[in-house]
């Protein structure tokens, strides 16, 4: 008989019952030092006095009320996010993937506004890790994440990680932008060098497609500042970002300049996204 929990991961036969900063305890007392952080999530790890009083605090004043109203926290959220970043404006999701669906959607949306719709194709890379959405393993492309699952949202190039010339060459009239992690996690912890970066904004800039990073995994001071794109100094028009950002709590968001935005406001877009991300902050 099948489980009551859908058995699509091998998990390993331990079950934790208690956090301590950086130590998991298992049921049996035995404890574990945590050194996958609930991949990239505990970035306060676990049951962090200031999480729980934050938390706790909420949970006692207010629990939903959904993006149909002022959210002040969600707002306060938001202006700490665009001081500290190259962003002008974010939009909240509920995970990574649902920041990945956001950040194709908009800049698709961005070249149909500009009166190009033609432009639709997003360049990604080999080795990339964007999600399990619809959107996310189209962008990955690996069988592994799409065998099965046919047929895949269309309008991906995926290239070898590191081959410039490839790049460069797959930049056509109808593309729309460039996907790719400043840090890969699913292809072997494989940093982007700040060289690289740098040329992908530079060639962004001279092509005319938007730049969009993946900071999901390495974002929120993994790399030891905010962002990991801003040891090399550029900023992209669109970030996707999640995980370290809520501690555990099941919180995302897209962050963008005015300009690629600009085509997802209410006024131009109507309701762009569904969820009730902070909803209760």
């Amino acid at each position: 008989m099948i489980p009551s929990v859908l058995p699509t991961y091998s998990r390993a036969p331990l079950h934790f019952v208690k956090g301590e900063g950086t130590w998991l305890v298992e049921e049996d007392g035995r404890r574990f030092l945590d050194l996958g952080s609930g991949i990239a999530v505990n970035a306060l790890g676990h049951a962090h006095p200031a999480l729980v009083a934050a938390l706790t605090a909420q949970a006692q004043n207010l629990w939903h009320v959904s993006n149909l109203y002022e959210i002040p926290q969600q707002q306060a959220l938001a202006d700490k996010l665009v001081a500290a970043s190259f962003a002008d404006t974010v939009f909240f999701t509920n995970s990574g993937t649902e920041s990945c669906e956001l950040a194709v959607k908009m800049a698709r949306k961005y070249w149909y506004d500009k009166g190009q719709p033609e432009k639709t194709d997003i360049i990604a890379f080999a080795g990339s890790f964007h999600g399990r959405s619809s959107a996310g393993i189209a962008a990955a492309g690996s069988e592994k994440m799409t065998k099965g699952f046919g047929p895949l949202l269309p309008g991906f190039k995926h290239l070898p990680w590191g081959d410039h010339e490839a790049l460069d060459a797959a930049i056509d009239d109808n593309t729309a932008a460039i996907l790719i992690e400043p840090v890969q996690g699913e292809g072997g912890i494989r940093p982007l060098p700040d060289q690289c970066l740098q040329g992908l904004r530079k060639l962004c800039d001279e092509k005319g497609v938007l730049l969009v990073l993946d900071e999901v995994q390495c974002g929120i001071g993994r790399t030891g500042r905010l962002f990991a794109h801003e040891w090399a100094g550029i900023a992209p028009d669109i970030m996707m970002v999640a995980k370290g950002i809520g501690g555990g709590f099941p919180l995302g968001a897209v962050l963008a300049t005015e300009e690629a935005a600009s085509g997802m406001t209410a006024g131009t877009h109507g309701s762009t996204y569904g969820g009730n991300p902070l909803g209760c902050a």
